[in-house]
C-alpha cells in the first residue's frame, strides 16, 4: 500500500474485507461510502441505501453524476447491473425484517459491550438520526469504522458511552485508523494493527479494557 493512502480510505479498504460475495450490505455517511471502492471485483454486492436504492456502484466521475441517483447523505452515485428503486418505506421494511447482511456505519463513542452512540453531540445541531437505530438492531453484522480518538484526543472506544446511545449491545467490529478489534462475549479483542502503530499505542489510546490475539496481524501502511 502506497504512502499516498489517506487514512479514510484504509480504514474503508479493510472494512471492504469483510464483505462477501452475494451480500445485502448499507453503508453509513462518512467513511463508510467510501468502501465500494475498494471492492474486489469479483465480489458481486447489492448494496442498499435507506432512500431507496438496493445496487449501489462506485462513486461516479466527475460529468457523469445522474442528478436523480444519490446515496442517503445525498451524494451522487453509480448503480451495477441489477439494481433496483424503491420508496423508503420499502428500504425501511428491508432492513426492519433482518435481510442486511452487513451495515457499516461510522460513530462517535462504541462501549466495550457494544453500544452504540453515533446519532447526537448533546448541545450541537443534528441532522436527525436517519436509519441508524434500525440497522444497528436488525442487521447481521454491524461493523464501526471510526477514529481511534476524538478531536480531543480522547478515546472513542470507552468503558461507558457518555453521550445519548443509538442502540446497544449491537457493534461486532470496530475499525479504526489504528486498529481492527472485536466486540466478543469476554470483551474486546484487539485483532489488527495499522502500521505504524503498536500494541502498546492501542492500549494508552483506548480507555476501554482490551483483551489481545494470541496472534495480532500487522496491516502495512
Amino acid at each position: 500500500m502506497g504512502m499516498g493512502m489517506n487514512i479514510r480510505d484504509r480504514i474503508a479498504m479493510r472494512a471492504a474485507k469483510e464483505i462477501k460475495n452475494g451480500m445485502i450490505v448499507n453503508l453509513g455517511i462518512g467513511i463508510p461510502s467510501l468502501v465500494p471502492n475498494f471492492l474486489e471485483p469479483d465480489v458481486h454486492v447489492m448494496i442498499q441505501a435507506e432512500n431507496g436504492v438496493l445496487g449501489i456502484g462506485a462513486s461516479p466521475r466527475k460529468g457523469e453524476e445522474d442528478e436523480n441517483l444519490c446515496n442517503a447523505a445525498g451524494y451522487p452515485v453509480s448503480i451495477v447491473q441489477g439494481a433496483s428503486y424503491f420508496d423508503s418505506s420499502i428500504a425501511f421494511g428491508m432492513i426492519r425484517r433482518g435481510y442486511i447482511d452487513i451495515t457499516i456505519l461510522g460513530s462517535l463513542q462504541v462501549s466495550e459491550k457494544g453500544d452504540l452512540a453515533n446519532w447526537i453531540v448533546p448541545g450541537k445541531r443534528v441532522p436527525g438520526m436517519g436509519g441508524a437505530m434500525e440497522l444497528a438492531q436488525k442487521a447481521k453484522k454491524v461493523i464501526v469504522l471510526m477514529n481511534h480518538v476524538n478531536k480531543s484526543g480522547e478515546s472513542k472506544i470507552v468503558k461507558e458511552c457518555s453521550i445519548p446511545l443509538t442502540s446497544k449491545n449491537c457493534v461486532h467490529l470496530i475499525i479504526t485508523d489504528m486498529a481492527v478489534i472485536e466486540v466478543t462475549e469476554n470483551g474486546l479483542l484487539l485483532k489488527e494493527i495499522m502500521e505504524p502503530y503498536t500494541v502498546e499505542d492501542v492500549i494508552s489510546k483506548t480507555s476501554a479494557n482490551l483483551l489481545l490475539a494470541d496472534y495480532i496481524i500487522k496491516i502495512p501502511n
